[in-house]
């Protein structure tokens, strides 16, 4: 029996900005065989811009078992098949795990060719801490299950990162602050496109500048994590704590952070800025 000689490729594309498409993923879809597409009519306005006429097929939620038996027939071939998304990268909160669990199952290559991913471009320009964070895709539609799901990630310690639909927006922002209470947030949409913005504050904040706004686009909602700045348990500032250390003059302010940060369990990145602001207020 002969070996499997497909390749399935994995490949981001522009969630906007259509400058923001790698060269490799170009050439790749230029090359491949097979492009599996969610969207066809959405993704031909892609591929006729970079001037790539290549066969299609749709991959989406409601034809994954149909299709995902087909592009594994094609790879069987010996062909090479580009899975793509309406934007950003295949799988993550988009269709295709299943297909690359298969294809994997089935001893075919899977390369991915990274890019665009609205969760990472979001974070990357938040002010948020970056160091740690959670990818929670999209929330429950209903307010019982999204309210439930919520309540899981009350005492979470990392940047929380969802997808939200405009039309939820506003119940989801109002769940948030009843369940994980009045934290910093920042709501980013549109992104990379011309109308991109940046909406940042506490969830009541955000609230109110958005209550007399028609949102429209894709949205990403980052919530900062529990502690906000205090120590479990105490009302001592964060700021305070640190001085406690630092004062001692036995630590470099490097080992403060770092104990701070295990005493607090606020991410390091928030301690160290808080110790920044006290070493240059000397």
């Amino acid at each position: 029996m002969s070996e499997p000689t497909g390749t399935l490729y994995i490949v981001a594309t522009p969630i906007g900005n259509l400058e923001d498409i790698t060269f490799r993923a170009v050439r790749i879809l230029k090359e491949a065989d097979l492009i599996a597409a969610e969207d066809t009519r959405h993704s031909r306005k892609l591929l006729s811009h970079f001037g790539i006429s290549k066969p299609l097929t749709s991959y989406f939620d409601h034809n994954k078992h149909l299709k995902g038996k087909y592009i594994l027939d094609q790879l069987g071939e010996g062909r090479t098949v580009a899975l793509i998304t309406d934007a950003g990268t295949p799988c993550i909160s988009d269709p295709g795990y299943q297909l690359v669990r298969d294809a994997v199952a089935a001893g075919f290559t899977v390369v991915p060719v990274p890019g665009p991913s609205a969760a990472i471009t979001a974070l990357s320009a938040s002010g948020l801490p970056t160091d740690t964070f959670v990818f929670e895709g999209f929330l429950p539609n209903r307010q019982g299950k999204r309210r439930d799901k919520l309540a899981l990630l009350r005492d979470e310690r990392r940047v929380l990162i969802f997808y939200e639909s405009p039309n939820r927006l506003h119940a989801a922002l109002a769940d948030m602050r009843d369940i994980l209470g009045d934290r910093e947030i920042v709501v980013a949409r549109e992104l990379t496109k011309v109308y991109e913005e940046f909406i940042r504050g506490d969830i009541s904040a955000v609230i109110d500048q958005l209550n007399e706004r028609k949102i429209k686009g894709e949205v990403v909602v980052l919530v900062a994590p529990r502690s906000g700045g205090r120590e479990e348990g105490t009302s001592r500032p964060l700021a305070e704590l640190l001085g406690d250390y630092l004062d001692r003059g036995e630590l470099s302010l490097k080992d403060a952070v770092k104990l701070v940060a295990m005493e607090t369990g606020l991410p390091r990145s928030d301690v160290y800025a808080e110790a920044l602001k006290l070493r240059d207020r000397e």
